[in-house]
């Protein structure tokens, strides 16, 4: 039996490394983790797991074909859990970048509990997830 507790890490083929990283780091608050330029492998850290940012014209990059786009997406998306959860804030953060959101309630890995959906600069959608909401007495 295999049991998965976590994301350990996501790879993202990209067009434009700087604007994507730049991004995760100033957007997300990822921090770099470890740089391999010889084989086109960029790693930031997220929490416990790894966002890994491959440059479409790099070693690794060119063997997964085109590049990613509205109409060819390699993942749909990725939901990252944030703790603490302070949605209000987490909008404001996101304002303050330009980017517009929305808490709509979806189920995960936890349960019904508050979302964000927004996308990076080259349209890989995420997910921000916070905790699933508190049980309603009299319900269950």
């Amino acid at each position: 039996m295999i049991t998965i507790q976590a994301i350990d890490h996501v790879v993202l083929r990209v067009v434009d490394l700087q604007k994507v990283a730049d991004f995760y780091l100033n957007v997300l608050g990822a921090r770099w983790e470890k740089k391999q330029e010889a084989v086109g492998l960029y790693q930031l850290r997220v929490g416990t797991s790894l966002i890994d940012l491959v440059p479409i014209d790099g070693k690794l990059g060119a063997m997964g074909g085109a590049a990613p786009g509205k109409e060819g997406r390699n993942v749909d998306h990725v939901c990252y859990r944030v703790f603490p959860w302070n949605g209000e804030a987490v909008l404001g953060h996101l304002a303050s970048h330009g980017i517009k959101g929305e808490i709509v309630s979806r189920y995960g890995a936890e349960g019904e509990g508050p979302s964000i959906y927004l996308a990076d600069p080259e349209g890989n959608n995420i997910e921000l997830k916070g905790p699933p909401w508190a049980p309603v007495p009299g319900e269950g």
